[in-house]
């Protein structure tokens, strides 16, 4: 794909984003175009996009480098898209709710009843996922006990954009192994995933099969004539198309990312994959390759929302103060699942809990203990991980909120005892999707690489044993 130029489409639960990388995977300076979108969120565990609002959040996107004539040599369109969101259609065609996102944690109630029926470790052998509100094994049956009349058919936000800009709503095996009812091994829906969800392959999008590519309909190819003969790709879930914009695609490099959420994530090639750890989820990054970890809806938000509620210093001096605490917080313990908790937990938003606070206590130890509760978490995520690679592998970490901290990246080193290479890639999920698409893989230019720190190391062992203990005597194990 010699001079080929790549649109990458990335689609959030905050935002939509457009960019144009060359055909080295390297994003052209300045070739950027954004647009927010608006997650509706309730005490109820409600968290829904509008899913037209994306649709036209992209056309916007799209206008804006068209008008800049920065469409005009693209040959390909990838896609990167926020596992796991789902939306009700009536039997008209015509949409019954927003698109649930993985936030959405109102099924909640459904997820213990619906994992007592049947062989739960068969089922996350062969989907790689067990019942919860991330996945359309529980949505769907809460869906249909909540709409009237019942949904006829779902899709997924990725064939929703796809459905309205190139009129084919079927979903790439990526997204679609995100639903949780996707048998990995064969990219076809899943008997025993189906009939908990209570739904037949009629009411699920059509998956792709190998080879797929698509062109804009008709109205998309005047409204970006420049677009009209580019080739578009199946889309592929954020997470994996995070870990190929980061460069970690070989089973001896994990991926850590901390941006708004927190994730660690391994990519193997399919047929090399290992049984799959009880305490991780496997999803598809294409037809060759398969992504195993470990994911957590509190990180950067977390950050976010003590700012809201805390007096925490100016931007500046944060950095500093944190370094003025000692590792443990000083025995404040916090348990990060304001947002809820992503599988294998099963708690619903409003889980969080602070412990260990006297009338001394500051919010910046308040801010360090959510940061290295975070860096806990991820590092039981690593152990699962390293027990089923071949071998000890390195850690990479990249994403917005650990990149622009020091004190968080040293943090995760000592947490997790061993180096961490941190790597400074914006848009990795959109470069990702990027080299999916030219069939690429290359790595990001390393910021630094950050050693553990013997004496914390060994503090932050000690208060870790006390974050898990209560999270053991809270039942958050």
């Amino acid at each position: 794909m010699a001079d080929a130029r790549v649109l990458a489409l990335d689609l959030g639960t905050s935002s939509v984003r457009a960019l144009v990388f060359d055909d080295r995977g390297v994003a052209l300076p300045d070739v950027l175009a954004r647009r927010p979108t608006s997650l509706e969120i309730t005490d109820e565990g409600k968290a829904e996009l509008d899913p037209d609002e994306v649709v036209a959040a992209v056309g916007e996107c799209l206008d804006e480098l068209a008008g800049r004539g920065e469409l005009d040599q693209v040959e390909h369109v990838a896609t990167s898209c926020a596992w796991h969101s789902v939306i009700a259609l009536g039997a008209d065609g015509r949409r019954q709710t927003g698109a649930l996102t993985w936030a959405d944690t109102r099924a909640a109630p459904l997820v213990a009843e619906l994992r007592s029926r049947g062989d739960m470790d068969r089922l996350h052998a062969a989907t790689g996922a067990r019942p919860h509100t991330l996945y359309w094994t529980v949505k769907l049956p809460w869906l249909a006990s909540q709409l009237s009349p019942a949904p006829a058919r779902y899709l997924g936000l990725a064939e929703y954009v796809t459905g309205a800009l190139l009129g084919d709503p079927s979903a790439s095996p990526s997204m679609a192994s995100g639903t949780g009812l996707l048998e990995l091994a064969t990219a076809t829906w899943d008997a025993q995933a189906l009939e908990l969800a209570g739904v037949d392959e009629r009411a699920l999008p059509a998956v792709a099969e190998g080879g797929w590519s698509g062109r804009l309909g008709a109205e998309g190819a005047r409204r970006w004539p420049a677009l009209a003969a580019a080739t578009w790709h199946p889309a592929t879930g954020d997470g994996a198309a995070s870990n190929v914009g980061a460069g970690c695609v070989a089973p001896d490099q994990v991926a850590i990312n901390i941006g708004t959420s927190a994730a660690i994530r391994a990519v193997e090639p399919a047929e090399a994959a290992g049984p799959l750890h009880r305490e991780l989820w496997r999803y598809l990054v294409d037809d060759r390759q398969v992504v195993s970890g470990a994911a957590f809806s509190g990180a950067g938000n977390l950050y976010a929302w003590l700012r809201q509620v805390t007096t925490l210093p100016a931007e500046g001096s944060v950095e500093d103060e944190l370094a003025a605490v000692p590792p443990g917080s000083r025995g404040v313990v916090v348990m990060p699942y304001h947002a809820g908790s992503r599988p294998p937990l099963d708690l619903a938003a409003g889980s969080g809990a602070i412990t260990g606070l006297s009338l001394a206590t500051t919010p910046v130890e308040i801010l360090a203990a959510t940061l290295e509760s975070v860096c806990y978490r991820l590092a039981a995520g690593y152990e699962a991980l390293a027990a089923t690679l071949p071998a000890e592998p390195e850690v990479v970490a990249s994403g917005g909120a650990v990149v622009a901290s020091p004190w968080w990246q040293q943090t995760l080193a000592d947490v997790l005892a061993r180096p961490v290479r941190v790597v400074d890639e914006p848009e990795a999920s959109a470069r990702g999707a990027a080299l999916l698409a030219l069939g690429q893989s290359t790595e990001p230019a390393t910021v630094r690489v950050v050693e553990p720190r013997p004496d914390a190391a060994e503090a932050q062992r000690a208060a870790r044993s006390l974050h898990e203990d209560l999270a053991a005597r809270l039942g958050y194990v």
